[in-house]
């Protein structure tokens, strides 16, 4: 009896992978799941890091453990979300790797053009304008940010308009990558990494994300417990002097305010 010869399977390509920390965001994680899913771009995977979420959180992520293009790795004990995007990371294998938090939203075609735009012009570290939006009471306020055409590592530290959820890179630049010790703004230390690593990251001038703001980021109390990280931050692993950091801390406040207000 011949043997049949068996049919190769052809293993799907993926360009791009999305990490995905996610922690307690019952709330929103589906809706950001399938802002996911819906991409008019389809080369992607997603990994999703749960930070040993509540029973709500994993029942709705189990719903989606059939889906060939989404991997989900749930940990045991809560890391944060810096240690999750750095076991996002070291799980990716694609050219490019895109951030998204748990509560954002991305439109339907922001991995499409993002996609393209860094091809186009051979860009390594891309971001993209976005509108953030804050519900209360049956209202939705939103506001258009249009971060710099570019950046480079001096300016960021003193504008740090890059939204994780708008990035887009290429992973051979986010290798390597060391976790803050800092629990709070892990993601201002990363981005100060890459662009250590990088000429400039480039902007796509087109709102493709949906960034969720909620009332206790936008409190001023929230603020300077942001910029006593961002001060710690930057003394002890960007290394820059005590006038470098003040001027990174006011300038950052004063665009922090011009975007989201004063409460």
């Amino acid at each position: 009896m011949e043997n049949k010869k068996k049919k190769k399977v052809k293993k799907l390509k993926y360009e791009i992978d999305i990490i995905l920390p996610n922690f307690n965001s019952s709330e929103y994680i589906d809706e950001t799941i399938k802002s996911i899913i819906n991409q008019s771009f389809k080369q992607w995977r997603l990994i999703i890091v749960d930070d040993a979420s509540d029973k709500k959180t994993k029942k709705i992520l189990q719903k989606y453990k059939s889906n060939k293009k989404i991997k989900i790795f749930f940990l045991k004990s809560n890391k944060g979300d810096g240690f999750c995007r750095i076991f996002g990371i070291k799980k990716s294998k694609s050219k490019f790797i895109a951030f998204i938090d748990s509560d954002d939203i991305w439109r339907k075609n922001k991995l499409k053009f993002q996609y393209n735009f860094m091809n186009k012009y051979k860009y390594d570290f891309t971001y993209t304008a976005y509108t953030s939006f804050f519900k209360k009471n049956n209202f939705v306020i939103k506001k258009k940010i249009l971060p710099p055409y570019k950046l480079n590592y001096n300016k960021f530290i003193k504008n740090t308009s890059i939204a994780t959820s708008s990035m887009m890179i290429n992973r051979k630049f986010v290798k390597n990558i060391k976790l803050s010790k800092s629990p709070n703004f892990e993601d201002f230390y990363l981005k100060c990494q890459i662009l250590k690593k990088i000429e400039y990251a480039h902007c796509l001038n087109k709102l493709l994300l949906d960034y969720r703001l909620r009332e206790n980021s936008l409190s001023t109390k929230s603020k300077l417990r942001n910029l006593f990280w961002i001060w710690k931050i930057n003394r002890k692993f960007n290394k820059i002097n005590f006038f470098q950091n003040l001027v990174s801390c006011m300038m950052i406040s004063i665009n922090s305010i011009k975007k989201y207000g004063l409460k």
